[in-house]
């Protein structure tokens, strides 16, 4: 029979944390924040101060001094995040079994751990997939390296904020990335020893990107991507006091909570780990430049930007400044702004930009 052993709550939990956090791909290349500031927020839901932006103007260089200098106001804005969602693993164990079957509870904390952490792919995978690109791109699977410097050179001409860039690929991106001789990304597979889930679902990097497979995304879609483009929203519920033995850890900005309780009644202990999550993205205003006279302007309109979604030999999907056509949940003005800021309103435009890269 087993001897008896001494379980630390804290212990258990601390390893479940570290466990977790290195069981996720898709949320790993989010931002990461915690939860205290929606605890209390009616809704679940925080107003969070986005800040300004300004324009720069110029003055006449020894001019008459006959015009006065123009004076811009600042504004912030207030934008609206939502919080909620509870991934859990629960589980009931016997006499029997934690006496002659598992070794420890260190063995079903690493099970329960990584049954969050398939949840937690899931949902942040769901909501990548569901995301209000503004900007597709079809990139053609027989022309990759011309097809990823045309990505690259589109993220740029967005004005994309500085960050870590990804690409996150779906399966048949995978396998066409390495089967491309020119790209040459095979041979970076398996070199290192695996610490990570994600570690071990990067190929390599190529033009600025880390590419990197989730095998949850749709085959055909892969999204190009900076860090702050999404946020992965994480924390520990608190331990109730009625609850004996219990813990909350975090690692890496991912945390989560273990409980656990005996059913005298029935001989058997139960084992609960849970975390809260959330997620949501970020969008910008850009600054318009007047190509004859330099001067800039702040846009009117919020633009997600910092991804943009691309389809294996799928088709573009453009903001058009002359025709209008807006994405799903965007009318033309925002569109006719993005396509004037930028000049990504044609083929014809992207090409010009990824020749100049």
């Amino acid at each position: 029979m087993a001897q008896h052993q001494v379980v630390k709550a804290e212990k258990i939990a601390s390893t479940a944390a570290v466990l977790l956090e290195e069981q996720l791909v898709v949320p790993a290349v989010f931002r990461r924040e915690g939860i205290d500031a929606y605890k209390g927020a009616e809704d679940d839901t925080i107003n969070v101060t986005v800040e300004g932006v300004l324009p720069f103007r110029t003055y006449g260089w020894r001019n008459d001094r006959s015009t006065e200098i123009e004076f811009d106001e600042y504004k912030e804005r207030k934008v609206g995040v939502k919080f909620g969602g509870d991934i859990y693993s629960a589980v009931r164990l016997t006499d029997e079994q934690n006496e002659f079957d598992l070794p420890g509870w260190a063995k079903l904390a690493r099970k329960q751990t990584e049954a969050l952490g398939k949840g937690l792919e899931a949902k942040a995978t769901d909501y990548l997939m569901d995301a209000p690109f503004t900007i597709r791109l079809g990139i053609a699977a027989d022309n990759l390296k011309s097809g990823l410097i045309r990505a690259r050179a589109t993220m740029n001409r967005l004005h994309v904020p500085a960050g870590a860039r990804t690409i996150l690929v779906g399966s048949q991106w995978e396998q066409a990335l390495l089967e491309d001789e020119k790209l040459n990304l095979a041979s970076n597979v398996g070199e290192a020893e695996a610490v990570s889930q994600l570690r071990e679902a990067t190929l390599g990097r190529r033009y600025g990107f880390n590419f990197v497979v989730a095998q949850e995304l749709e085959p055909t879609m892969a999204v190009a991507m900076v860090d702050s483009a999404f946020i992965f929203a994480t924390g520990a519920p608190s331990v109730p006091q009625s609850v004996p033995f219990g813990a909350t850890a975090s690692y890496n900005g991912v945390a989560l909570r273990w409980i656990r309780d005996y059913e005298s009644k029935k001989f058997q202990d139960r084992s609960v780990f849970n975390t809260y999550q959330g997620f949501r993205h970020v969008e910008d205003i850009l600054i318009a430049r007047d190509a004859s006279t330099g001067f800039r302007s702040v846009g009117q309109y919020e633009h997600f930007i910092r991804a943009i979604r691309l389809d294996l030999d799928g088709t573009d999907s453009l903001p058009n400044g002359t025709a209008g056509r807006p994405a799903i949940g965007r009318t033309a003005a925002e569109d006719n702004e993005l396509a004037q800021i930028t000049g990504l309103g044609t083929k014809a435009a992207l090409a010009k930009t990824a020749a100049k890269s």
